[in-house]
């Protein structure tokens, strides 16, 4: 089977910053301004190196040269061919021009990248070629990704087995300025082909369930209750995941949040807005604190989807057992039975959190959830 491979370089770099995303030069100027690595290679090379492993070696991967996939291919012991030069600084084009001249020479393109990248090679190959997304990005509400580095190596090498069925997955995108602003304004783009496997590629974001004020109230108030005193005080911190489930939990405890990005709340008020990782776990270590979060709807993720800002680091410094799960039961119902699925970019961490977890829908109220 012939593989081909396309990266975006600064694909997520404003994650963990607390930018909401990296469309722009202006936005990747200042996460790097704000400390913000690119990752976009290593989780290449993670992909990659589990294909690898899963067919024994002696692969040619047709690519774009140096940092647009040429790098992460010889990284994981694999034979780049080069066929495509991409100017410097890299752009949105030459994600483009690469994956339209890899897409008629391999027979699955993999790219790496965000929801802005999946963009992009729908406009360079639309329905010609099956395609799988190594999710990179911030946000990644498109069908179009493995649910992690490793799960796309793997779904690679179930294809080049044979036997694995295609699909057309939809891609989407959030309008990254209207996030900024406070408002999350997804769309439909389009289709493309991907490999039909449920439990390695990671389903669309779904919109919001109907949010139940019972349920939310008695969320909220158990959250009060751990951090004591009958309310988020002194005592401890809140933080919370973005999302509109956590956004109502704010609400129910007197704050008001957007519902884009992380936010940290104190004695009934917002103490930190828009955190980032960086930010956020000085806070977590001065002061003893729970994160709370909500899965994605439809997909399902807890941690590794437009929550990159509550980093290993951050989870280690608050304590792992101060994690809390929060869903109403309505929306744990439209998961379907599908597992929540954790991708923080630590594997140790990833594989400390498989298992069950609780999961709190209401006051007094938990129900034990398989974590993959």
């Amino acid at each position: 089977m012939r593989f081909g491979l396309v990266v975006n370089p600064v694909a997520g770099l404003g994650g963990r910053v607390g930018l909401k995303g990296s469309d722009g030069a202006d936005v990747q100027a200042r996460a790097r301004a704000l400390g913000a690595t690119p990752r976009a290679g290593e989780r290449a090379e993670l992909a990659l190196a589990e294909l690898r492993s899963r067919l024994d070696g002696g692969i040619t991967v047709r690519t774009a040269a140096g940092s647009m996939g040429a790098d992460a291919v010889a990284s994981a012991g694999l034979t780049p061919e080069i066929c495509y030069e991409p100017g410097s600084p890299t752009r949105a084009s030459d994600t483009v021009r690469a994956a339209a001249a890899l897409a008629p020479l391999v027979d699955l393109l993999l790219f790496a990248g965000g929801d802005g990248t999946a963009r992009d090679v729908l406009d360079a190959v639309a329905l010609s070629v099956p395609v799988l997304g190594v999710p990179t990005g911030v946000k990644m509400h498109s069908a179009v990704f493995g649910v992690g580095p490793r799960a796309a190596g793997e779904a690679a090498a179930l294809m080049a087995a044979g036997g694995v069925l295609l699909r057309e997955a939809e891609v989407m995108d959030l309008d990254e300025d209207a996030v900024r602003d406070g408002r999350a304004s997804a769309r439909l783009y389009g289709h493309l082909r991907v490999p039909d496997i449920p439990v390695r590629v990671q389903q669309r974001k779904m919109g919001g369930t109907v949010t139940s004020p019972a349920s939310v109230s008695g969320i909220a108030a158990d959250l009060a209750r751990r951090l004591g005193g009958g309310g988020p005080g002194p005592s401890g911190l809140l933080v919370l995941g973005p999302g509109g489930t956590t956004r109502a939990i704010a609400a129910a405890l007197g704050a008001d949040v957007p519902v884009m990005g992380v936010n940290v709340l104190a004695g009934g008020r917002v103490l930190a807005a828009d955190v980032s990782a960086a930010e956020l776990e000085a806070l977590v270590k001065a002061s003893p604190a729970w994160i709370a979060v909500t899965p994605i709807g439809g997909q399902g993720f807890l941690l590794g989807r437009g929550n990159q800002q509550i980093s290993p680091d951050v989870l280690r410094a608050a304590g792992r057992d101060r994690l809390v799960v929060v869903a109403t039961e309505a929306k744990l119902a439209s998961l379907g039975g599908r597992p929540l699925l954790v991708d923080t970019g630590d594997e140790e961490l990833d594989d400390e959190l498989r298992g069950h977890l609780p999961v709190l829908t209401g006051h007094g109220r938990t129900a034990m959830y398989p974590v993959r």
